[in-house]
């Protein structure tokens, strides 16, 4: 799912630097300490990993996007040993990692090293091919909006990105695809908006959602978190650490179910004594934390930031259980005709 922790952002369009969100909070909720051995799941431009190392920990980071990990390579020589770096979605950081680690962190979304290129095709702040491909293999954005009929686009518009036009986006999508298809970032922004118009005080651009929709469906990036958090209670030993930072109320809700499950007795009833009662494999560690308002001032797209964390306890892990989160039947695109 997601592709770095350099800092971060949700829309389609507006600045991003490297600045990693939440740091302190997610350096005080993590705790390493040398001989640590903690899992970066979204490695991005490195900032929570060159912190942990800092802590004389030692960092496994994962990252599904290539140029992440090319980028890294500097880090990881300098690390002394103490940094490993992996292609691959963080969904298995389980396997990438083994078992026995004393923390996982994750920071959900795009990064600003993503947005900031314009052959990615992230933002339309500049004119690129509509891609959004985070591990830059598979289905584009642009094979979504030609392909996609006008009633699943809807749904991924309205659902991913809460739009409240998603019918009208779709139908003049389907419509105008007929005569030429969307390739370019600029061009579907600026259908959108020459549709839905764009008032002066409005504070976002009108095409945001539906790229910020389009980029989660891509990359299945809600599935993908639902995998990491199974696949980190598998990895991380116990009196470990979660530790996840979204910026999306879908993806805060997928965390904060998972962890209320987990950190809950789960099965077994005097009606049904034959279920076996599955104890909890979390501790909840404090409530929700957001940012600041300094780091909110410092950083705008830490406003939507909020973080989660958990310790692991020592029962076994839980079978993988995707119906605790309640996810909409989307069109898959992978596999023309199905619902995922």
């Amino acid at each position: 799912m997601m592709a770095g922790n350099g800092g971060r952002e949700d829309a389609g369009g507006g600045p991003a630097r490297h600045i990693p969100v939440l740091l302190d909070e997610v350096m005080t909720a993590l705790a390493p300490v040398p001989g640590d051995v903690v899992v970066d799941g979204t490695f991005g431009a490195g900032g929570y990993t060159r912190a942990i190392l800092d802590a004389g920990a030692s960092v496994v980071a994962v990252d599904r996007d290539p140029d992440a990990i090319r980028d890294g390579r500097a880090l990881e020589t300098a690390s002394g040993g103490r940094l490993r770096l992996v292609q691959g979605a963080f969904s298995q950081l389980d396997i990438h990692a083994g078992g026995g680690v004393d923390g996982v962190v994750l920071d959900i979304g795009v990064s600003s090293m993503q947005l900031d290129q314009a052959a990615r095709g992230f933002s339309f702040r500049f004119d690129g091919p509509l891609d959004m491909r985070m591990a830059q293999a598979g289905p584009t954005a642009a094979d979504v909006v030609n392909t996609v009929k006008a009633g699943d686009l809807t749904r991924i518009f309205g659902i991913l990105g809460e739009e409240r036009h998603a019918g009208r986006i779709a139908r003049m999508i389907e419509k105008r695809r007929t005569a030429r298809p969307f390739e370019r970032t600029l061009d579907l922004a600026n259908a959108i908006e020459a549709l839905v118009g764009r008032h002066p005080k409005d504070r976002i651009h009108p095409a945001t959602r539906v790229f910020q929709a389009l980029r989660i469906f891509v990359n299945d990036e809600l599935g993908e978190l639902a995998r990491a958090l199974s696949s980190a209670e598998r990895a991380l030993k116990p009196g470990g650490r979660l530790v996840v930072v979204t910026f999306h109320s879908l993806e805060d809700r997928i965390v904060k179910r998972f962890i209320a499950d987990r950190s809950g007795t789960s099965g077994g009833s005097r009606h049904l004594p034959e279920v076996v009662v599955q104890a909890p494999t979390f501790e909840q560690a404090g409530k929700a934390v957001a940012a600041s308002e300094a780091e909110a001032e410092r950083n705008p797209r830490a406003r939507s930031a909020k973080l989660r964390a958990a310790i692991r306890t020592g029962a076994p892990a839980r079978r993988e259980d995707h119906s605790i989160f309640g996810f909409p039947r989307l069109p898959d695109i992978r596999s023309t005709g199905e619902e995922r």
